[in-house]
């Protein structure tokens, strides 16, 4: 989880809890949500980059089939579906577990080879990183894949060539940016919802909340484990009800495992971003599953007419893709 945010969001003013509080909108009739999960395992967080080497990632324990054959179960149990954003890297050592995840139903989509942020690649090592993992996703799934998400939302002003090498590669869709301001992350100016950023590829930011003047995460993540429950499912049926917009929400596999491996000399706000509420993390998503309908990336945004709020200077109308 990479959320240096996280304890900021929550400042313990009441603000929180009074939002919590206040009286939900009903959700608007016939929206479908959509639900993505980042399949990548727990030493491959980039907060634990400087503490882990990508030498050592053959030498650790894996947990990413056990966790993903859970929420497979999970989303069994409510008809839900969702998209997959996995690794290439993950892909070719469990390629069952690939297979497995189109056989039930859900969308296989790319979160690029080797987990290494956008913003640390160039232009050339990225484009190979997103071609390489979509050729051993379609290999291995039998199906196009249309989306990817970059590491820790790592497209940002600084490399929007990042959105070319996309539809170069073949995607359709991005789901890469976050619209928020923040230390590590984040392009606050970013329409809120659904834009082309060229001819042939639409960006579909995560989702944020816009409320006193700025955009609040309210997306999922390491947000949803520390915020109480309430707060996370307000803040959806607002963009629901108040914007008439599909939400996006993410997590990742290991935010389920209560008894992943415990990474050693972290220091401690890594180690409480990682670990804080994973114990509870399922028992929210079942509440989270029943509260909201959900669905695929694809089979809610392509092929619609996208209508964002305000586009960036010089982006393209909206078209139907």
């Amino acid at each position: 989880m990479n959320d240096p945010q996280l304890t900021t969001f929550a400042a313990p003013d009441g603000r929180a809890a009074a939002l919590a509080k206040r009286p939900a909108p009903a959700c608007a009739p016939g929206i479908v949500n959509a639900l993505t999960i980042d399949v990548e395992d727990y030493f491959q967080v980039s907060a634990f980059a400087p503490y882990i080497a990508r030498t050592d990632w053959d030498a650790r324990e894996c947990r990413v089939e056990r966790n993903v054959t859970r929420i497979l179960d999970l989303l069994d149990e409510r008809e839900a579906r969702a998209t997959f954003f996995t690794l290439g890297w993950i892909a070719e050592r469990y390629p069952q577990l690939v297979r497995e995840i189109v056989a039930r139903g859900h969308e296989l989509a790319s979160h690029g080879y080797g987990h290494e942020r956008a913003s640390d690649l160039t232009e050339t090592a990225f484009l190979d990183d997103i071609q390489r993992a979509k050729v051993i996703l379609e290999d291995l799934g039998g199906v196009e894949v249309k989306g990817y998400r970059a590491p820790s939302f790592s497209i940002g002003t600084g490399n929007l060539w990042a959105f070319d090498c996309l539809a170069r590669a073949g995607y359709r869709y991005s789901s890469s940016i976050y619209p928020i301001a923040h230390d590590h992350y984040g392009m606050p100016d970013s329409p809120r919802f659904a834009y082309r950023v060229n001819e042939r590829l639409l960006e579909i930011p995560v989702t944020t909340l816009r409320l006193l003047g700025r955009n609040f995460p309210s997306s999922g993540g390491g947000y949803f484990r520390l915020l109480p429950y309430a707060l996370s499912r307000w803040m959806l049926q607002q963009v629901n009800a108040n914007d008439q917009e599909a939400a996006i929400f993410y997590f990742h596999p290991w935010e389920i495992d209560a008894g992943q491996p415990r990474i050693e000399g972290i220091d401690l706000k890594t180690r409480f971003r990682h670990y804080v509420n994973i114990p509870r993390m399922e028992a929210r998503l079942r509440t989270l599953l029943a509260d909201f309908r959900w669905g695929r990336m694809d089979d809610i945004f392509l092929g619609r007419t996208t209508a964002p709020a305000a586009l960036p200077q010089g982006a393209a109308a909206p078209v139907v893709l």
